[in-house]
């Protein structure tokens, strides 16, 4: 009865590392989990195990079993052992493998994330060149902006300047055809005068010659001087000078000049 007890035990020992074997993929990967905890789960099995051969074995010989199932037995054994040694190999394998997977994201993951960083960096810096390209372009054409408004303006105040210029040099030459003009008239004014100045001195001289001979003491009835005016024209004073001041009043009062006067002697032979 105890010996059959213990083999059930190693039959479920037996079972139990066979299903870890066959187990599903997700109950494995449960297992692999943590290596450790199965390391020392199938050390524990395996402990078991000794101790139920042990057993088994102490058991067989006070009971007399046969040979057979003590071969029985010990093949159980060494195969739960080699159960228990693959599926620690299996774990470890495992386990490393997880860790090479984990530490390969990890690595993907910091790649990744330096190239992406890279990436942003890149993008940052071609961003800040396109920028400041832009701004340098804003630059040249505000600066060409200012050059063309600058020359506009300097050509708007030399074109200003000209205009003022040759405005101002018609005016002066418009001034001094004035001028000229002017002068030309008061020459010809001064001339006119001049000449009718001489004519009048010599349409005088004329009359006083016909009238006189050019005498001031000459006496002619109530005539008297060189124009032979009459006594009462001269108001008693018989200078030279009252006689000419009187003579001029004379001839301007009735015939407006001595060159009129002249014209009339020469109608009637007197004035």
């Amino acid at each position: 009865m105890t010996f059959k007890h213990n083999f059930k035990k190693v039959l479920s020992a037996t079972a139990f590392a066979a299903a870890l074997v066959v187990a599903p993929a997700a109950n494995v990967s449960a297992a692999t989990n943590d290596a450790s905890s199965t390391q020392q789960s199938a050390t524990a099995t395996s402990q078991d195990q000794q101790a139920s051969q042990d057993q088994a074995a102490s058991q067989s010989s006070a009971a007399n079993q046969s040979s057979s199932t003590s071969t029985s037995s010990a093949t159980s054994t060494s195969t739960v052992k080699k159960v228990a040694k693959k599926t620690k190999k299996t774990s470890k394998k495992k386990a490393v493998k997880k860790v090479a997977k984990k530490t390969s994201k990890k690595a993907k993951k910091t790649s990744k994330k330096s190239t992406k960083k890279t990436t942003k960096a890149a993008t940052a810096a071609v961003t800040a060149s396109a920028d400041q390209s832009q701004a340098t372009d804003q630059q040249d054409d505000a600066a060409k902006k200012a050059a063309e408004a600058a020359a506009k303006k300097a050509a708007a105040k030399k074109a200003a300047a000209k205009k003022a210029a040759a405005k101002k040099k018609a005016a002066a030459k418009k001034k001094a055809a004035a001028k000229k003009r002017a002068a030309a008239k008061k020459k010809a004014a001064a001339k006119k005068k001049a000449a009718k100045k001489s004519a009048e001195k010599a349409a005088k001289y004329w009359i006083a010659m016909r009238e006189s001979g050019g005498y001031y003491t000459a006496r002619n009835g109530s005539c008297y001087g060189r124009y032979q005016l009459l006594i009462s024209y001269l108001g008693g004073d018989l200078s030279k000078k009252n006689q000419e001041r009187t003579a001029d009043r004379y001839v301007y009062g009735r015939y407006g000049s001595w060159v009129n006067a002249k014209r009339f002697w020469l109608a009637h032979n007197w004035y």
